[in-house]
Parts: C-alpha cells; structure tokens; sequence
C-alpha cells in the first residue's frame, strides 16, 4: 500500500485538468489501473512513473519521491555463502540504506523460505555458492517476490552475460563499496527509498 503515491498522482492529475478516463487513455491503460494507483493498492514500476511523469507534465522525481518514501521500511535481503562477505555487505548497506531492513543469508534455501513470508525490495546475491547458482535462485525468488530488484554480486565478470537473462537489474563486483552502491540504485528498475545514502 502507498497511500503517498496515490495522493501526488491525484493531485497531478487534477493540476493538470485530467480525468481518471483521459489518463487512462494517455497512458494506454484501463481506468481501474489509474485508480489502483491513486488509491495506493498498485505502484506502478520505474519505466511507468517515467511514462506518467511526461503526461503529467512533471518531473519524474516528483513522482518517484512519492513512490519511494510512501513505502513501508524496505526489506535488503543479501545472500552470499562467504560469511566475512555477508557481514561486510550486511554492514556497508546499514550505512547506506539507514531507511532499509537489511537480512543477510548464508544459505540459499533459508533466503528463499525468509522472501515467501516478507516483501524484499531489494536482494544482492552472491552467483556461484557451492551447488547451487544465484541465477537460479533470482529467478526463483522473482516468482515469490516479482517487484523485487535483483542485483548481482560476484568475484567473476564471466557471469555477466548469465546473469541478464534471469530479470536481475544489476551485476556487481566484489567487494562491494559504497560509489558502486550509489550508482546501482539508480538503475533499479522498481522504485526504492535511497534516503541517507552515504557520499
């Protein structure tokens, strides 16, 4: 639910002289999505809220701030089978993302039992972990959480090919520092609070 997003959609759009219908049918939508949106019970995604902003006539942070802060405390789920890894990420994201819930997993099966119970917003998982691959286990998770934004963290760039074709929306390098943070949080592709992200 993102009461805030559907209030400043409301309100641009009645800035703007628009009706529901006449929305709808900028944005090539039905009108129950505009009021599914207006009413906080569907965020659109990043690319939609771009789309929005221009029929709105407004600047997409205007919207994207809306989408952002309305959230609840956003769930940072981070999976990597190398403990010292895990509690490095753990902690630089903490900093970070002081707006965030972050939850580290060494294990790939209690990742994916954690994001059926809790909406992770927002996952950085390790690919190659003994047996079992983070590109199995993105796709995996984005059927149980599928707004989730899916970035990878690796030792190896050979994975990088791999790994766009699971519905990841980022590939990072170990170790993880917070400029290569900052720049993968505005490639998301959902909407995420970035609030007291360190410089």
């Amino acid at each position: 639910m993102n009461a805030l997003f559907g209030e400043t959609l409301r309100r641009l759009r009645i800035d703007k002289g628009l009706s529901q219908q006449q929305l709808a049918k900028k944005m090539f939508v039905d009108r129950s999505t505009v009021t599914k949106w207006e009413s906080g019970s569907r965020l659109p995604d990043v690319e939609v809220i771009n789309r929005l902003a221009r029929c709105l006539g407004v600047g997409t942070a205007a919207l994207m701030d809306a989408a952002a802060q309305g959230s609840e405390r956003p769930i940072v789920l981070v999976l990597d089978d190398e403990k010292i890894v895990l509690s490095g990420a753990m902690a630089l994201l903490r900093v970070a993302l002081p707006r965030a819930e972050v939850v580290g997993f060494t294990r790939p099966s209690q990742a994916l039992a954690f994001a059926r119970t809790s909406p992770v917003a927002l996952a950085f998982l390790d690919i190659e972990m003994g047996r079992v691959s983070g590109l199995d286990v993105c796709r995996e998770l984005l059927t149980v959480c599928p707004r989730a934004n899916v970035v990878y963290l690796t030792a190896y760039r050979d994975y990088s090919f791999d790994a766009w074709a699971t519905g990841a929306c980022g590939f990072l390098l170990k170790p993880l520092t917070p400029d290569a943070v900052r720049e993968q949080l505005s490639r998301l592709r959902y909407p995420f609070p970035t609030g007291g992200m360190v410089t």
